[in-house]
């Protein structure tokens, strides 16, 4: 069978989408030597990635959402003649009509679609949200079937996609953390950014639906308004997201309690979340939720939000709060700060043990299951 596999978004740069396709690509390499492979990627990595005898790279250097997906794209596509094309994002060119597979990480922006979720005047966000829905649709509705990370996000493109048979959706568990491999002293990093003792965790994107307004209102509300003292660290890249998130810590007068230097490199956060309190992940709405289970990873307490995909990964591994509730928060804070050193180190156990049920391995080995399912789909 000759596949393709969009790997335009391969890297670490496109978050937990790249971090998606890198470990889709590299682990389909080794367990797959029958099918052949046709690669789509960037400039940035076709130069430096080596690949084995039944995988071709091929050059597309096409931008995300761009008119060059759209109409240059299809045109790669029907050259190399594919039985099918793994896409692992909804951004399907609309041209093109092989037979392919999606993923569908998650439906974020069905639900948030103010303008609040965006930089662009309004005009252009209209049009692009026009042309979300429009791949959006293509990807649901023409696909062979659907990969996705939870049984969540099953029933939420259900929900908004009612006509779909339930069979075309297929679940298939992201993997766990990977390995940070570092030299840097714990301490050292957390003098490095000044950061005083007990401090939680928070990083990540600083997007709407991330609700770190609530993050923000917890942290000044237990340090107000309780016996406690205890600081935030944010880690988040850089942008208009971030310089609003800036404006709002100003606004509540959180700023004393809070050290905010903007993005931290894996190894750093690593090591500042296993000196912390816990992680907290506050979170309206998830495909998967990759970052509980590296704090867990990392011998660290995970607060996160109550919310049904995260119950379905955590299972009881966590510490859950209201997402809408700041009193839920201080409360759930609360109990990571008083819980007692057998409680903690138990949990800690039970966390790292855990994380062991999330393979990146079986994950390809799933959707290597899902490509022969389609060849073999009318």
């Amino acid at each position: 069978m000759r596949i393709v596999i969009d790997a335009r978004l391969y890297g670490l740069e496109n978050a937990g989408l790249g971090r998606y396709v890198m470990n889709l690509v590299d682990k389909l390499k080794k367990i797959d030597a029958k099918n052949t492979y046709y690669v789509l990627l960037r400039k940035k990595y076709y130069n430096s990635l080596e690949f084995p005898e039944n995988w071709i790279k091929v050059l597309a250097d096409y931008h995300h959402y761009s008119y060059k997906e759209q109409f240059l794209l299809p045109i790669a596509l029907y050259a190399i003649h594919p039985d099918l094309v793994h896409f692992p994002h909804f951004n399907i060119p609309v041209l093109y009509f092989g037979k392919f597979v999606v993923t569908i990480h998650d439906l974020i922006m069905h639900r948030f679609k103010d303008e609040a979720t965006t930089t662009l005047p309004k005009l252009l966000y209209m049009i692009r949200r026009f042309g979300y829905a429009l791949g959006f649709w293509t990807a649901i509705n023409r696909s062979s079937n659907i990969i996705v990370p939870t049984k969540e996000v099953k029933k939420e493109v259900h929900l908004y996609y009612p006509k779909v048979k339930a069979d075309k959706i297929i679940c298939t568990y992201e993997g766990g953390p990977d390995e940070v491999n570092t030299n840097i002293m714990q301490e050292d990093i957390i003098k490095k950014y000044n950061i005083s003792k007990p401090y939680f965790v928070y990083y990540g994107n600083a997007y709407p639906h991330k609700n770190l307004s609530l993050l923000i209102e917890g942290i000044k509300k237990i340090n107000t308004e309780t016996d406690l003292y205890v600081n935030l660290f944010i880690s988040t890249p850089r942008g208009v997201f971030a310089q609003r998130l800036n404006k709002l810590i100003f606004d509540l007068k959180a700023e004393k309690y809070i050290k905010f230097p903007g993005f931290v490199i894996d190894e750093e956060i690593a090591g500042i979340l296993r000196g912390s309190v816990g992680f907290i992940y506050p979170t309206l709405m998830e495909g998967f939720g990759l970052q509980g289970l590296e704090a867990l990873s990392l011998g660290t307490l995970a607060l996160v939000s109550d919310i049904p995909v995260f119950r379905e990964v955590y299972k009881d591994k966590v510490i859950y709060f209201d997402p809408y509730s700041v009193e839920s928060l201080v409360d759930a804070m609360k109990k990571a700060i008083k819980m007692n050193e057998k409680e903690r180190n138990q949990r800690l156990m039970l966390g790292k043990e855990y994380v062991k049920n999330y393979s990146w391995d079986k994950m390809a080995k799933e959707t290597l299951e899902v490509y022969e399912k389609s060849r073999n789909s009318i």
